[in-house]
C-alpha cells in the first residue's frame, strides 16, 4: 500500500509564544482539510521540535517520504540557505522534497482581504481606503521585488492606493516604514488608511508593524494571516505540487 508523503511544515520559530501557537493552529487547520495526511511541525530556531529532531522521529517511525514546506511568504535567506542546509542533515532513509514557499499566490491576497474585512472594512469602503502592505522586511532583492509586485497587483482591485512598507529597521531603499506609509497615503488623499500585515504569525516585527500603525493613527489594523483558511489551502496546494513526479527530491 502506498502512503502519501508526510508533510513537515517548517516554521521560523520565535521566543514569542504567540508565534508557535499560531503555527500550530494553522497546522491543525491543514490536518482538518486533509484527514489521513501525516502533518508535523518543526522550527528552525527557538521552538521544538527542531527540523532535525522532527525528521529523525519520522524516520524512526518508518516514514520514508517527506515534503518539507517552508512556512515563508518569500524566497529570502531562510528559504535559500537555512532550510536546505538543515534538510541535508536528514536521516539517509528519508526521501525529502522541498515545496515552494507560500508566496506569492492569489490565495494570500484573498487572506489579506479576509483579515481587512474582519477588522471592519466593508466593500463600500474600498475606493476611499488606502492600504499599507506591511511586511517584515528583507535584505534579499528577490523578496523585496515580490512585495512590490504584490502591492502593484493589489492596487488594481479597487483600493484608493496600496503602498508596500517594512517593519525592520534596515529598510530597503524605496520602502517606507509602516508609519511613514500610513502618513503618505493620508497625504495622497485617501479618506481612510488600513494596515495589512503580510506576515504569518505574531512576534517582534509584527508588533513593530502594529506600533507603526498606531503611531500614525491608521484607521484599521488587520490581524496577521495566521491560520486563515486560504493559508491552509495554499499549504496543501504547495504540498500537492511537490508530490508531482517532476518535483525535485533530496536524499535517498
Amino acid at each position: 500500500m502506498h502512503h502519501a508523503p508526510a508533510l513537515l511544515v517548517v516554521a521560523h520559530g520565535s521566543r514569542d509564544p504567540r508565534h508557535a501557537a499560531t503555527v500550530h493552529a494553522l497546522v491543525e487547520r491543514v490536518r482538518e482539510r486533509r484527514p489521513g495526511l501525516r502533518v508535523e511541525t518543526a522550527f528552525l530556531d527557538f521552538n521544538l521540535p527542531s527540523v532535525t529532531g522532527a525528521l529523525e522521529s519520522l524516520a524512526a517511525e518508518g516514514v520514508r517520504e517527506v515534503v518539507a514546506q517552508p512556512l515563508l511568504l518569500t524566497r529570502a535567506f531562510h528559504a535559500k540557505a537555512d532550510i536546505p542546509a538543515v534538510l541535508r542533515q536528514a536521516p539517509p532513509s528519508l526521501r525529502i522534497r522541498t515545496a515552494e514557499v507560500l508566496g506569492p499566490h492569489p490565495l494570500l491576497l484573498t487572506a489579506l482581504e479576509r483579515r481587512l474585512h474582519e477588522a471592519g472594512l466593508t466593500p463600500a469602503d474600498r475606493s476611499a481606503t488606502g492600504v499599507v502592505l506591511a511586511s517584515a522586511g528583507s535584505t534579499d532583492p528577490e523578496a523585496i521585488a515580490v512585495i512590490a509586485d504584490i502591492a502593484r497587483e493589489w492596487r488594481h482591485t479597487g483600493w484608493c492606493a496600496v503602498r508596500p512598507a517594512v517593519a525592520s529597521a534596515a529598510s530597503p531603499e524605496g520602502f517606507p516604514r509602516t508609519e511613514d506609509a500610513v502618513r503618505e497615503l493620508r497625504a495622497a488623499g485617501c479618506e481612510r488608511v488600513a494596515v495589512a500585515p503580510y506576515v504569518l504569525a505574531p512576534g517582534r516585527l509584527p508588533d513593530r508593524i502594529a506600533a507603526g500603525a498606531a503611531a500614525a493613527s491608521a484607521d484599521v489594523l488587520a490581524d496577521v494571516l495566521g491560520p486563515a483558511p486560504e493559508v491552509a489551502r495554499l499549504l496543501l496546494t504547495r504540498y500537492d505540487a511537490a508530490c508531482l513526479p517532476a518535483a525535485v527530491a533530496v536524499g535517498a
